[in-house]
C-alpha cells in the first residue's frame, strides 16, 4: 500500500473530529423551519446537494491556497533551502487566508463551528500524527525527520496563535495545513474535504432521526459520489486571489497568483446559497436544539 492511500484511510476514519456530532451545518435549522418537503430522505438529499455546492464554492479555494503554502514549505525544506530558516513568512500568509475566510463567513453560528473544528484538526496533527510521543522513531530517513519536525513546528506555532485568538483557525485553513503537513496531494485533499463534509451532513441527519444508518450508507455510496465529484471538479481551480509567495522562498508552485490582484479575481470564493446562510444564522433562535451549530 502506498503512503497516500494509507493517509486517506487514516483521514477518513469516523473518529476524526469532523464535527458531525456538534455541528449540523445548518441542517437542524433547515428541518425545524419546515424546508425540504415532507419526505425525510428527500429532505436530506435536497439539503446535502445545496450544502455541498455552497460549501465547495466558498471553502475549497481556501483549502487549496493553504495547502499550496504548506506544500511549498515542505518542498523548500526537502531541498535544504530552509534549513535553520524561520517559517514566520509562511505563517503570515496562512494568517491572511484565515482572516479573509473569517471576513467572508457571514454568520456567527457557522463561524463558531468552523473555528471549533479547525483547532481540533491542529490538535489531531500535533497529538495523533507526529511521532514525538513514541519511544523511538522507526525507519525514518534523516531528511524525513527534519521535514516532519518543520511541519510539527508550523502546526504548533499556528495552533498557539489560534489559542491566543490572534488568528481564527477556520476549518478549511486548518484542513489545508493538516493535509499539506502530512504530504497528501492537493487533489486528494480537496476531494476528501468535501467527502467528509457530505458524510458529516448524513451523520447529522441520522442524529436528527431523519434517516437511518443504512439509508445513509446507500446515499453515500450511490448518490453522494456524483455530487462530490461534480462540485470538486467545478471548484478545484478556484483561488482566493491573495498573493501566496513568501519573500525569499520563491514562488508557490501552481498558485497562479504571482501577478494577479485580489480585486481582479472573478472566479473566486463566493456564497451561492443565501437561504442556507439565513437558516444557519437562525440556529440559536430555535426553542430546543440538538446541535451547537
Amino acid at each position: 500500500m502506498d503512503d497516500e492511500t494509507f493517509l486517506l484511510l487514516l483521514l477518513s476514519d469516523s473518529n476524526l473530529p469532523t464535527g458531525s456530532f456538534v455541528a449540523s451545518s445548518g441542517f437542524e435549522s433547515y428541518t425545524k423551519h419546515g424546508f425540504g418537503g415532507d419526505d425525510a430522505s428527500n429532505r436530506t438529499l435536497t439539503f446535502m446537494r445545496n450544502s455541498i455546492s455552497a460549501y465547495a464554492r466558498s471553502a475549497l479555494a481556501f483549502v487549496s491556497d493553504t495547502h499550496r503554502i504548506v506544500q511549498n514549505l515542505r518542498l523548500m525544506h526537502d531541498q535544504g533551502a530552509l534549513r535553520n530558516q524561520p517559517i514566520d513568512g509562511y505563517l503570515d500568509k496562512i494568517k491572511e487566508l484565515d482572516e479573509l475566510y473569517d471576513a467572508m463567513t457571514l454568520n456567527d453560528v457557522t463561524r463558531r463551528a468552523s473555528k471549533s473544528q479547525g483547532v481540533a484538526l491542529l490538535t489531531l496533527y500535533s497529538k495523533g500524527f507526529t511521532p514525538s510521543h513514541l519511544p523511538i522513531t522507526v525507519n525514518q530517513p534523516e531528511a524525513n525527520i527534519e521535514t516532519n519536525a518543520s511541519m510539527a513546528l508550523l502546526v504548533a506555532k499556528y495552533k498557539s496563535l489560534v489559542r491566543a485568538e490572534i488568528v481564527p483557525g477556520h476549518l478549511p485553513i486548518c484542513w489545508g495545513i493538516l493535509t499539506g503537513a502530512l504530504g497528501l496531494t492537493l487533489e486528494r485533499s480537496q476531494y476528501l474535504h468535501i467527502f467528509l463534509h457530505a458524510r458529516s451532513l448524513l451523520s447529522a441527519s441520522i442524529r436528527l432521526n431523519e434517516i437511518g444508518p443504512y439509508n445513509a450508507q446507500q446515499i453515500l455510496l450511490h448518490v453522494s459520489r456524483s455530487i462530490i465529484e461534480a462540485e470538486v471538479g467545478r471548484c478545484k481551480d478556484l483561488r482566493t486571489g491573495l498573493d501566496l509567495n513568501v519573500e525569499g522562498s520563491g514562488s508557490v508552485s501552481g498558485s497562479g497568483m504571482e501577478e494577479d490582484h485580489f480585486d481582479g479575481v472573478v472566479d473566486g470564493p463566493a456564497n451561492t446559497w443565501p437561504l442556507g446562510e439565513i437558516l444557519a444564522a437562525r440556529h440559536d433562535l430555535q426553542h430546543s436544539r440538538i446541535f451547537n451549530s
